[in-house]
């Protein structure tokens, strides 16, 4: 497989997952394969019920920290979709998120390089 046809592979894999496991997914996603890093762009996956949240006093600090709880707890299963596509064992995860534009990035630091 290219390295071109993993980053599609790995984008279309998290969005069915993010979609199958949240009930909500991404409109887009874009992933990145440079180096030992596969970066995966995430566009526009708000939940409406973060938008509630958003309106609240500490609104952006709950809403990242609900997003942060949410990645701890399926970090596996995104850690293994990211191996099983790439053939390299996952290191490290790391993401962050706009609360603003509901876009987020989630970062992969692999073992080896990859292509």
């Amino acid at each position: 497989m290219t390295k071109g046809q993993m980053e599609d592979v790995i984008a279309k894999d998290l969005t069915h997952f993010y979609a199958d496991t949240l009930g909500v997914g991404p409109r887009q996603a874009k992933a990145y394969i440079t180096r030992d890093m596969v970066i995966v762009r995430l566009k526009g996956n708000t939940h409406p019920y973060e938008h509630v949240l958003l309106k609240q006093h500490r609104g952006v600090e709950m809403v990242k920290n609900l997003r942060a709880a949410v990645l701890e707890s399926v970090v596996d299963d995104l850690t293994d979709l990211v191996e099983k596509h790439t053939g390299a064992q996952v290191i490290t995860v790391h993401a962050d998120s706009s609360t603003r534009t509901g876009e987020r990035f989630v970062i992969f630091v692999l073992d080896k390089v990859i292509g």
